[in-house]
């Protein structure tokens, strides 16, 4: 089985523009994310894809690959699918640009649902992780995600979901983390089809295998990373650098 990790790397981001080009220790947000996901050896290829000069620059002038976008992209994983149409690849990752922690353990959890004989049924994936701080679950930067009894995704919301209106119920909170894994005919499937209305609504691009029924393995899993959308995430994560 042939494993690719993509980076799509969108330079001007609505709420914290050039977000990507910012430092974070001795390097840049872009370049943590591509050096660390390379480093967990996990992938027979590491590539970002981007919009941008500078970013494309930036990696290709530290010693590593980078593709250029041909055409304009409403989400990363449109972006990604261009850049592995004519590929030969079974699974592709989608590691977000801004998730500068990269790790070994949550990536390697994530690949092994396509294994095995239930793997062959798994079409696409991704991670989560608990969350705690009730500031977090209602901040609507943090994508939440409901699960089924099988760890599939019911629903994705910057709303608060599952909503506490028993306040004695014991609840379990989980962020979506923007780490994708699909096979690569999903992948492809998934630009064919128009932005759907819940997608267009949240922001939220997972909602469109959702709403044309698609299940989503999701994989719990003790990230602690931090994704950077704000300036005040900048600043955690240089706290937890």
């Amino acid at each position: 089985m042939k494993i690719i990790a993509m980076i799509p790397a969108r330079y001007a981001a609505t709420r914290f523009p050039a977000k990507l080009m910012q430092p974070l220790g001795d390097k840049t947000v872009i370049r943590h994310t591509y050096d660390n996901t390379l480093a967990t050896g996990l992938f027979d290829e590491v590539m970002v894809v981007t919009d941008s000069d500078i970013i494309y620059q930036e990696i290709t002038k530290n010693g590593g690959k980078a593709k250029m976008s041909v055409r304009t992209h409403e989400s990363g994983s449109d972006r990604i699918a261009e850049a592995v149409a004519d590929m030969d690849v079974d699974v592709v990752v989608n590691v977000q640009g801004d998730e500068p922690f990269v790790r070994k353990e949550p990536l390697e959890k994530l690949l092994s649902v396509f294994r095995g004989t239930d793997g062959q049924q798994v079409q696409v994936a991704s991670l989560v992780q608990e969350l705690k701080e009730q500031k977090f679950i209602e901040d609507p930067n943090y994508v939440k995600v409901a699960l089924d009894k099988n760890n599939n995704a019911l629903f994705f919301s910057r709303s608060v979901i599952p909503y506490p209106r028993d306040k004695s119920a014991a609840v379990t909170y989980y962020e979506h983390i923007g780490v994708y894994a699909f096979r690569k005919q999903a992948l492809l499937q998934f630009t064919a089809w128009p932005m759907s209305p819940l997608e267009a609504a949240e922001k939220v691009e997972c909602l469109r295998y959702l709403e044309n029924g698609v299940p989503m393995r999701m994989v719990i899993t003790n990230y602690m990373g931090v994704e950077i959308d704000t300036p005040e995430d900048l600043a955690r994560a240089a706290s937890l650098l």
